[in-house]
């Protein structure tokens, strides 16, 4: 591909999903395996990808499929056994699994939990271990400091460390490169080379990210930046984009991610208004962005996942005076709230009231926990006294009872007086009020189901949609 300093070309907006077309490999495979790599066309080296979890171990295979001899480290024995037998440990990511077992089975990845013999054996090193938020909503470095101590006494002239994992502005210099020459006894950007290069990867579609987003490279000093920027050169099929600087690739993932963030915030307050003037917001946002310049996201119960609810607090952490950001997060937050007062008003009451929640992951088709607003929706309408029924297709009734929940068997009759809806899964599209005698409101919490036809007397309440019953 192609290395530049601005990205060339970027999608118009006219509303709803982008998907960005994936390019084709160009590389000349195999590449000639060199040692030292120095970042010569058309040769390889030994990459070490530390965390291969849900991104880490996609990323190393698509290094091996590259030609790159790939160690992947992880501190689970299970995820290392999986990999040194050619398996992956997530099967429902696209393409990966073929591309772990063509990988092990080329002699080009294993997987180790020694990650000072895997970055002493290593040209490269791809740190993407979680940092999330501890009780206070400030960056939890527990676990990329111990990957980074793990790694640290392996690190040797010449090699270069990349910070995959997005980072609060400043840490890749000011935190870790610290870290690593105390641990390492060498001088960063002298005798090792260190650079920020954010994942920008969306669950169910990363391999086809890969080939497609313009990935985003900012080192310490010009040199650990062209040596990264070449490094991803050989293994990615995408656009490479040399930043000024570290903090300036740290600065873009997060401005990407509280974009979303405060542009969904800016549509459920739309949505809230568009209830008030009796208008249907799906037809407001639809009309505003058959104008290019509007990009208006839509509206729901809030937002969940790894990235969109946490990265705005690392802004927040070193930016307390960013009142717009602040506020987003809780407007988004705050949507739980909406539903469960919709019920409330519409049962005089949740005290006892049973109530079954449709949907706990973080998003339909994605089996993920973190940071759901299913999760918290449960404990809200239980703090509220109801009894808490819930059914999501990608959890066991096991995962439902331990999030605080009763397993609805899907399809069998219930005696809930209230749905909501959490996700937009395909499966709500066959539900029968007929299983719901009791039934008194449909809380429409993605405004996915406004065509379902309810009872007389059943309300149907979404997100800025006009009510019915």
């Amino acid at each position: 591909m192609s290395i530049v300093d601005r990205p060339t070309s970027g999608s118009s907006l006219l509303g709803g999903s982008i998907v960005m077309p994936a390019n084709s490999c160009a590389h000349a495979l195999p590449p000639r395996l060199v040692s030292p790599w120095a970042g010569e066309p058309g040769t390889a080296g030994t990459v070490a990808v530390v965390g291969a979890g849900k991104m880490g171990l996609p990323l190393a295979a698509q290094f091996a499929g590259h030609g790159w001899t790939v160690i992947a480290v992880d501190v689970q024995e299970a995820v290392v056994a999986a990999i040194n037998e050619g398996r992956s440990h997530m099967g429902e990511e696209p393409g990966v699994a073929d591309l772990v077992a063509s990988a092990h089975a080329a002699g080009r990845l294993r997987a180790t939990t020694d990650g000072a013999a895997a970055a002493r054996e290593a040209n490269v090193v791809v740190l993407i271990v979680p940092v999330m938020l501890d009780a206070r909503q400030q960056p939890d470095y527990r676990h990329m400091d111990a990957a980074v101590d793990a790694i640290a006494p392996g690190v040797h002239v010449g090699s270069l460390v990349i910070f995959e994992t997005t980072l609060p502005v400043g840490d890749t210099r000011d935190r870790f490169a610290p870290r690593l020459e105390a641990a390492s006894g060498l001088r960063a950007d002298a005798e090792f080379l260190v650079a920020f290069s954010p994942e920008r990867l969306f669950s169910g579609a990363v391999l086809r990210n890969l080939a497609s987003y313009p990935k985003l490279v900012g080192g310490l000093s010009p040199r650990s930046t062209e040596r990264a920027a070449l490094f991803y050169d050989s293994v990615l099929d995408a656009e490479i984009v040399a930043m000024s600087s570290a903090e300036a690739a740290e600065f873009s993932k997060l401005a990407d991610t509280t974009y979303r963030d405060v542009n969904i915030a800016l549509a459920n307050e739309f949505a809230a208004y568009a209830d008030r003037v009796g208008v249907d917001i799906r037809e407001v946002i639809a009309a505003a962005n058959s104008q290019p310049y509007s990009h208006i996201h839509q509206p729901g119960l809030g937002v969940g996942g790894h990235c969109i609810p946490v990265y705005p607090h690392f802004l927040l952490s070193r930016a307390p005076e960013l009142t717009l950001v602040a506020r987003s997060r809780e407007v988004n937050d705050g949507q739980i709230g909406v539903a469960v007062q919709a019920v409330r008003d519409a049962l005089g009451g949740l005290d006892g009231a049973p109530v079954l929640v449709l949907g706990l992951t973080y998003r339909e088709g994605v089996k993920e926990l973190a940071y759901s607003r299913g999760v918290a929706l449960v404990e809200a309408l239980r703090s509220a006294g109801a009894r808490v029924l819930a059914h999501d297709p990608l959890l066991s009734d096991a995962d439902i009872r331990s999030l605080g929940a009763e397993p609805y068997p899907w399809g069998s009759p219930c005696d809930a007086r209230a749905l909501i809806t959490q996700t937009a899964d395909r499966l709500w599209r066959a539900l029968d009020p007929a299983w719901f005698p009791d039934l008194a409101i449909l809380v429409d919490g993605r405004n996915s189901l406004s065509g379902l036809a309810l009872p007389p007397g059943v309300a149907h309440r979404g997100i800025g949609v006009p009510a019915r019953g």
